[in-house]
C-alpha cells in the first residue's frame, strides 16, 4: 500500500498528474469526489470533470464523511483518488446544514488512511503561499490546510508539489 499526497495551486496540474498516477497503478480505480455545486459556475466545473474522466472509473461523491468513504473503498485491488482536500475542507468548516466538528474530522481521516490497505492518492491546493488573508476566516481556512497538509506529508509516503504542470517529488522516490 502507498498513499501519496498530490498539492499545487490553482490550475497547476495536481489532477491531471493525479489521474495518471492512479491510472499508472495498473487497479481498479474510485474516484472520490468532495466538490459540492454551490452555484452554476461550480456546476459547470462538476461536469466537466465528469465528462474528463474515463468511464470505468467508480465515483463516489462525498463532501463531509472522507474517512468512512476510504475505510468503506480501500482494499488492495484498488487506487483510491481522492480530489480535492481543500474543498473537503471548506464542506466541514462552511457547512450551513449542520454543525460539523472539523478536527474530529480530521482525527478519522488521518486515522482511516493509517488502516487503508489499498493505494490512495490525495489531492489538495496549496493555499498557504501567499499573503494573510484579512478576514478571520479566511485566516483559519488557510492555518486548517496547513496543519492538514503538514499532517499528511509526515504520514504519508510520498508527496509532490505541482507547478506548472510539473510534478517536483518532495518526499519519497
Amino acid at each position: 500500500m502507498t498513499t501519496e499526497f498530490v498539492l499545487g495551486g490553482a490550475r497547476s496540474g495536481k489532477s491531471s498528474y493525479a489521474e495518471s498516477l492512479a491510472q499508472a497503478s495498473g487497479k481498479a480505480i474510485i474516484y472520490i469526489a468532495t466538490a459540492t455545486a454551490g452555484d452554476v459556475e461550480m456546476a459547470e466545473r462538476i461536469e466537466r470533470h465528469r465528462q474528463d474522466r474515463p468511464n470505468n472509473w467508480h465515483v463516489v461523491e462525498e463532501p463531509i464523511a472522507l474517512a468512512k468513504v476510504i475505510a468503506d473503498y480501500s482494499t488492495k485491488e484498488n487506487c483510491l483518488l481522492v480530489d480535492c482536500l481543500t474543498l473537503w475542507l471548506t464542506n466541514c468548516l462552511f457547512n450551513q446544514d449542520y454543525a460539523i466538528d472539523w478536527q474530529q474530522q480530521k482525527v478519522d481521516f488521518l486515522a482511516a488512511l493509517e488502516q487503508a490497505p489499498g493505494d490512495i492518492i490525495l489531492v489538495s491546493n496549496e493555499v498557504g503561499q501567499g499573503i494573510v488573508p484579512m478576514g478571520k476566516m479566511s485566516r483559519r481556512f488557510v492555518d486548517e490546510s496547513g496543519w492538514l497538509h503538514q499532517a499528511l506529508a509526515k504520514q504519508v509516503e510520498r508527496v509532490t508539489f505541482v507547478t506548472a504542470g510539473i510534478p517536483q517529488h518532495l518526499k519519497g522516490a
